[in-house]
């Protein structure tokens, strides 16, 4: 059968994404999981005034989205204490990686990460041709020394540095994190992925400076806010970088219901600030129970916790496998020795209990 050629690149790379999604596991075990701990989304849902916000957009949905995202970028703006120059909306972290790594990136272009980080952003970088190199963590955070130190032997265009970090949890202060700012070299871009940040402990971020073209940060409303599903992310940074998505965004990609519920979410910081703390209570929760069963938790900064199985990468497969017979959908660490871990994001009463009924089945399992 004749057909038109993929690319080269496109041809050479594999037909595959970064995460099997639940409802993929959902299909092939032919069973619907009884508690959804593994995609980190928020189970305690959106601000009642997000939701009444985005039925309200639904009536409107027939017209597109406005493709300046033009009024959750003055109230962003003002939020940060900024001008709207200097943010950029997207379509979740995820899209905004894919657009600066389409910007900055071609075949052969050099770019640094942690062995082990967030694989989204080493997806696109494959998908343009980019070189990864990458750097181990060290006492399971990231690196800010190792990252700098291999992109001024590589001569990378980018840095990927998540604070506070997916998939361990860990963080570093503001104070390391500003270090690490500073040092970056004068070509080289650092991408500074803080999707957990409002979950964080104070001191955690670094004053924002959008004077400074060699970082960019990145932000989202999955987290903190319990919009996952809705794709609102955004970025924030120097006018120039800022302006450089509208060279190749997609500008009719963001929908006009995510757009009013995040506006209205944004808004509602009394109900960001009650559910930072049942993330709390829930991380409590989840140590708790680790630690009942022998199992050391991880200090975390995030609406996760990494479990350490006392094991290898193999034992925790099978702690994750026996959970997952069990209908609890949890996710691990995929490069060693962060891969000892499984994790496990916060939840509800309900996910606490059948996670305390479950973990124990699961270690008996595993031997």
């Amino acid at each position: 059968m004749n057909r038109p050629p993929l690319t080269p690149l496109a041809d050479s790379l594999p037909a595959s994404v970064p995460f099997v999604g639940p409802e993929a596991l959902e299909r092939a075990s032919g069973t619907a999981f009884k508690a959804r701990l593994g995609a980190n989304e928020s189970v305690f849902g959106p601000s009642p005034k997000a939701i009444a916000a985005m039925k309200i957009a639904a009536s409107e949905v027939w017209q597109y989205g406005d493709p300046e995202s033009y009024d959750l970028r003055q109230a962003l703006a003002a939020h940060h204490g900024i001008a709207p120059e200097n943010v950029m909306v997207g379509e979740g972290i995820d899209a905004l990686l894919g657009y600066l790594v389409r910007l900055y990136v071609e075949q052969g272009t050099a770019v640094v990460t942690s062995a082990g980080a967030y694989p989204t952003f080493n997806y696109h970088v494959a998908g343009f041709g980019g070189d990864l190199h990458t750097v181990p963590y060290r006492d399971d955070h990231e690196d800010p020394d190792a990252l700098l130190a291999k992109a001024r032997e590589t001569s990378a265009r980018l840095i990927y540095f998540a604070n506070p970090d997916n998939p361990m949890g860990s963080w570093h202060d503001a104070v390391a994190v500003q270090r690490m700012i500073d040092a970056v070299p004068d070509d080289c871009l650092l991408i500074l992925d803080e999707a957990y940040i409002e979950l964080a402990p104070d001191g955690t971020a670094p004053a924002l400076d959008i004077s400074n073209p060699n970082v960019i940060r990145m932000r989202t409303f999955s987290k903190g806010h319990g919009m996952a599903g809705a794709r609102v992310g955004y970025a924030l940074g120097e006018v120039e970088n800022i302006s450089a998505f509208n060279k190749i965004r997609n500008h009719f990609g963001m929908c006009r219901i995510s757009q009013a519920g995040a506006l209205a979410a944004l808004g509602d910081q009394d109900y960001l600030s009650d559910i930072s703390a049942k993330v709390v209570a829930s991380r409590d929760r989840i140590a708790k129970i680790a630690r009942d069963n022998g199992l050391t938790p991880l200090p975390s900064a995030t609406n996760f916790v990494a479990v350490d199985c006392g094991k290898d990468g193999d034992y925790a497969r099978k702690v994750l496998a026996g959970l997952l017979d069990q209908g609890l959908f949890v996710r691990m660490p995929f490069v060693a020795p962060q891969d000892r871990a499984i994790r496990i994001s916060c939840g509800s009463d309900q996910d606490m209990k059948l996670l305390e009924t479950a973990l124990p089945k699961a270690l008996a399992a595993a031997g």
